[in-house]
């Protein structure tokens, strides 16, 4: 991973998940981890190198690339962790993001790997949105839902690390619908950093830009064209669509394949992410029928 120096204080390990850093003295805050162990060691190797301090960490959110070198760290370093609520839970408890992909089941083997479920964490204070003080930094907490429930990025002066509120356009391109619990929070997100002028921003996935307009704008389309398709499918279907069929429409619209179980939960909640925003719009109705549920357009958004 290459580390890159943004400003005096400011820095960020670019890789397939960017990890960020924040030093001023002897107060050295990690901004996320990682995916695994060996991710950790070689962003601690270039810290040693450059006799760069580690005493804080704090995790954006609960998913396993973003956390999953966090034990590691924690075995080797006497470091103070900060989380959101919520996300701590799962932080605490890594188990319960392959539950709820699999919809709160006990999941399967095949759903617990390094991508779905890192090893458990400590975590000493929980946080909230609002002005932190970290050792002798001065942080804003900035709530960025919809990727996940609780998403926290940390704004260091101009600089915020903005976790996965949005995805680089190659990311946007290679996952074609990317992941999401909630689409009208993730809209929310992106049209929450549009207003914030002047400062420069760090993607979970993908590169530092000192104005990310187009980008924030390029994320707030695509979303906005996958709803469109949405509506465009359940057109077809005035008596209703059943979730798989659905789920099958999207994913050939947007050429997405799904080769794994554990794809397909990702998808399968993105997807139903799309619908519930639908659903509370009042622009798509769901009825039980045939042991399902199906979706279609509302009589309202017909005419």
């Amino acid at each position: 991973m290459e580390m890159v120096q943004l400003n005096h204080n400011c820095y960020y390990f670019h890789g397939p998940v960017n990890v960020g850093y924040v030093n001023q003295g002897d107060t050295g805050i990690l901004i996320d981890t990682g995916i695994d162990q060996q991710v950790m060691k070689k962003i601690l190797k270039q810290l040693n190198k450059k006799s760069l301090p580690i005493t804080h960490l704090f995790i954006t959110h609960a998913h396993a690339d973003h956390f999953g070198g966090a034990g590691y760290l924690q075995s080797q370093r006497d470091i103070i962790t900060y989380a959101p609520t919520i996300e701590t839970s799962i932080l605490q408890n890594p188990v319960l993001e392959p539950m709820y992909l699999l919809q709160g089941n006990r999941p399967l083997n095949e759903m617990r790997n390094k991508f779905l479920e890192a090893q458990a964490m400590a975590v000493d204070q929980v946080v909230s949105e609002g002005l932190i003080l970290i050792g002798s930094i001065e942080a804003e907490l900035v709530t960025l839902p919809g990727h996940s429930i609780n998403q926290i990025g940390v704004k260091v002066g101009n600089i915020l690390y903005a976790a996965d509120s949005y995805f680089g356009m190659e990311q946007l391109a290679k996952h074609r619908i990317p992941f999401i619990i909630d689409a009208d929070a993730t809209l929310a997100t992106i049209e929450k950093l549009l207003t914030m002028n002047g400062i420069g921003m760090i993607p979970g996935h993908g590169e530092y830009e000192e104005n990310p307009t187009q980008t924030l704008i390029h994320n707030y389309d695509h979303h906005v064209s996958v709803v469109t398709t949405m509506y465009d499918i359940l057109q077809q279907f005035p008596d209703g669509c059943g979730f798989e069929r659905f789920m099958k429409d999207m994913c050939e619209r947007w050429e997405v394949s799904l080769p794994s179980l554990p794809i397909w939960s990702l998808y399968r909640t993105t997807i139903f992410a799309y619908l519930i925003k639908g659903i509370e719009d009042n622009r798509i109705q769901v009825q039980m029928k045939d042991y399902q549920p199906h979706f279609s357009v509302s009589k309202s958004e017909e005419t």
